[in-house]
């Protein structure tokens, strides 16, 4: 016989025995499925949205680590370089510049390898240590074709250092934009100073009159070399009069080399030299305040040269036809 009540549980007689039973197990059992249903959806939620973090301990062993990274740059067009790169470029730069000192990478190269931080340094404290070098420092300005009204300079007086610099570059067929931007001297700094050394080249070759032709460029660079002290012209300085005649030898280790090592090292620090605040002073003036004496004339004495070695072998031509 079963009797039912309103209540929440329900009796049941069976021979007499009666037992009864509660939906409190149900209940709670629903609860429970109810709170896992519901942590199982925040997991979802979490490994959809990419918060849910497994720790793998297989993958250390599955991952793949790339074998080379390269810094970041430390300023616009800076190209980091590892030293195993860096002595790649020495190496291959200095070959290059040997057999082919007319092509401009393989110097450009061979300058920024060879521009190593403790000789960038003491470049940099020796125009820390000049008011001038400290403007430039600060300043920082660049030669430039924009930079320099070129119009303005050829309309300079022939003696001033302006209208030199000028008339030394129409003459040689260069413009100030050929000097490249640096890019592999990691401190921004001292790219700096190097970017100031390589783009005032051009005003060492004009107060000295010296051309770009192999001897006028050695010649300079034994200036540069004394008077700065970078390594990359001592360089070309020691190896490139392997490659030249004897003819040309025998100029630069008689004039140009003792002229270049003597007006080097007496000479005031050429890196100091605000050249764009300088375009209208008096060329002689200058060499003199500085200390620079100027060399014989490159062109005329190899002119001469020649027009004694064809009248030499006209003679000789002439006597032997007798």
């Amino acid at each position: 016989m079963l009797a039912a009540s309103r209540g929440t549980s329900v009796t049941f007689r069976n021979n007499g025995i009666s037992s009864k039973r509660t939906f409190f197990l149900p209940a709670l059992a629903t609860a429970v499925g109810g709170l896992i249903f519901s942590e199982n959806n925040r997991l979802a939620d979490q490994m959809e949205k990419g918060q849910l973090h497994y720790n793998d301990q297989n993958t250390k062993f599955n991952t793949k680590k790339p074998y080379f990274t390269r810094a970041q740059s430390n300023y616009v067009g800076h190209v980091p370089l590892s030293n195993f790169e860096k002595t790649l470029m020495f190496l291959g730069s200095s070959i290059g510049s040997y057999f082919h000192p007319e092509r401009n990478e393989f110097i450009v190269a061979l300058g920024e390898s060879t521009a190593i931080e403790p000789i960038l340094r003491q470049v940099r404290k020796q125009m820390l240590l000049d008011p001038v070098g400290r403007q430039i420092l600060k300043e920082r300005p660049r030669i430039t074709s924009t930079s320099l009204d070129l119009d303005y300079l050829r309309s300079l007086p022939d003696n001033t250092i302006g209208k030199t610099y000028i008339k030394w570059l129409d003459r040689e067929g260069v413009s100030p934009d050929t000097r490249v931007p640096v890019r592999y001297i990691d401190d921004e700094e001292l790219a700096y100073v190097f970017q100031r050394y390589r783009e005032c080249h051009d005003f060492y070759h004009s107060i000295t009159g010296l051309p770009i032709i192999i001897e006028g460029e050695i010649a300079v660079k034994v200036l540069e070399f004394m008077n700065i002290g970078m390594p990359m012209p001592g360089l070309g300085a020691l190896f490139a009069p392997l490659r030249l005649k004897p003819s040309q030898k025998k100029r630069l280790y008689e004039i140009y080399y003792p002229w270049a090592i003597r007006s080097g090292l007496n000479s005031r620090p050429l890196i100091n030299v605000y050249w764009e605040k300088i375009l209208e002073h008096d060329i002689d003036q200058f060499r003199d305040e500085m200390g620079i004496e100027t060399p014989p004339d490159l062109r005329n004495m190899r002119k001469k040269y020649f027009e004694d070695l064809k009248r030499k072998r006209a003679a000789e031509q002439k006597i032997s036809g007798k």
